[in-house]
């Protein structure tokens, strides 16, 4: 069970993020199954009840070739993992127009870093009119100088934290 401290930063960044959501409207929002100590963004939407009426999507990650799409989700537990062994959904391929990306660490400039292999990066590049929100914790945050950003890596539009958005 989370401490309080823990479960009050996620309420608050589950309430930044449906404040944005809803600003946004998106007819297909893409989200991610979280992973070792990301946010719980799936649970967020669905625990709202104005953003549990989205339509859904999860990614599917392939390694070879290395690339990924996303797939029309219901809501339920995901019962199917990817290649990468990340819980997704067995749905029709699908394009969302907003993406919520997780960051294991972000810059103030929008550049993020995951657990490596540059999925969200290719997909990105390939969906330039997508809006990507990163969903991470504050304390994440560094410098670009910390981060190497490379050519390759993409910009989010905006990231949002238990301490607003950035």
């Amino acid at each position: 069970m989370a401490s309080a401290p823990a479960a009050e930063a996620a309420a608050t960044l589950a309430r930044h993020l449906a404040r944005v959501l809803t600003e946004l409207e998106p007819e297909l929002l893409g989200l991610y199954w979280p992973h070792r100590s990301e946010f719980n963004a799936p649970g967020a939407v669905l625990a709202d009840a104005t953003l549990a009426k989205l339509s859904m999507s999860l990614p599917f990650a392939r390694r070879d070739p290395v690339q990924m799409h996303y797939r029309a989700w219901d809501g339920a537990t995901p019962t199917f993992v990817d290649e990468c062994g990340l819980p997704t959904s067995t749905g029709a391929a699908v394009q969302p127009d907003v993406v919520l990306v997780p960051c294991v660490a972000f810059t103030p400039e929008g550049y993020r870093l995951g657990y490596g292999g540059g999925y969200f990066d290719r997909w990105l590049a390939q969906h330039p009119h997508a809006t990507a929100i990163g969903v991470a914790w504050s304390g994440s945050e560094v410098q670009a100088k910390a981060l190497d950003v490379q050519a390759h890596d993409q910009a989010l539009t905006l990231i949002v934290t238990e301490r607003g958005v950035v």
